[in-house]
């Protein structure tokens, strides 16, 4: 195995969840899954990158029409992939994507690249697709972080998926995490990136022994949620895959009223 230094995200991201998928018998098809997107997603970013690196932006903009004719040009490859190896419910959407043709995919790799929380499964399915190209345009970027009221990504201006906490000092800080371009900003602990309520007595909080470096943050204001993955306690943990097997915390947060602020890579 090479060195975690020399080791990419995507090849960081696979080796965690194969060793999740053991550990969390629960959650080892959708982390199967995982697998297989985040090795296509690696081999999809490097080929963007040989292709479209002279022409990218600082920041975050509209889809061009060269971006986009190289993006929808590899969509059929990305559903051939996700029918072969995707959940029952999920291998039939990307069949019925695939008669739909080029045109069809261009314009919902359009949208979902503009719309910062689609709804329906089409556009969810759509944005897994984007996401490496979101993250490779993200690394790019000079960050401008909003102020710390705000918990909307500095990128591209969707809302977190997940929080993690670091070593500061003789605590912890807490940061907020975007799932699509995975851009990452510090936000005071004591706050909900939901409403901004400040109240502790509002923000509840709740952690399994099944995971005990995983909390859900809750609000009984605005009643979402977000996960935060604690790395003063795993310093293993890949948030993004973390948050995935975590999956028995999202029911926890359902049966007591509470809605995520963002669903994760995998529309979960």
């Amino acid at each position: 195995m090479p060195p975690a230094t020399s080791r990419s995200p995507w090849q960081r991201r696979i080796q965690r969840a194969q060793e999740l998928s053991s550990q969390y018998p629960a959650a080892s098809e959708i982390l199967a899954f995982y697998i297989y997107i985040a090795g296509f997603q690696e081999n999809l970013q490097g080929g963007l990158r040989q292709v479209l690196d002279a022409r990218l932006s600082s920041g975050y903009c509209e889809l061009g029409a060269r971006e986009l004719s190289e993006l929808s040009s590899r969509f059929g490859s990305f559903l051939s992939m996700t029918e072969k190896h995707a959940p029952a419910p999920l291998a039939e959407l990307t069949f019925q994507l695939r008669a739909y043709g080029t045109a069809f995919w261009s314009e919902l790799l359009r949208s979902a690249w503009s719309i910062s929380s689609p709804s329906d499964p089409q556009g969810l399915f759509a944005q897994i697709f984007l996401q490496p190209y979101a993250e490779w345009l993200r690394s790019r970027a000079s960050l401008q972080p909003f102020p710390h009221a705000y918990a909307i990504c500095p990128f591209c201006q969707r809302k977190p998926g997940f929080g993690v906490l670091r070593q500061m000092g003789d605590g912890a800080a807490r940061s907020l995490v975007c799932s699509f371009c995975m851009a990452e900003w510090e936000f005071r602990r004591i706050v909900c990136p939901g409403c901004g309520e400040e109240n502790d007595k509002r923000l509840a909080v709740f952690s399994a022994d099944e995971f005990p470096y995983i909390r859900v943050e809750g609000c009984d204001s605005c009643k979402t949620y977000l996960k935060t993955i604690d790395l003063t306690k795993d310093g293993y943990a890949e948030p993004v895959v973390d948050e995935l097997a975590s999956a028995p915390l999202d029911l926890w947060a359902r049966e007591h009223g509470y809605a995520k602020l963002r669903s994760n890579l995998l529309g979960l």
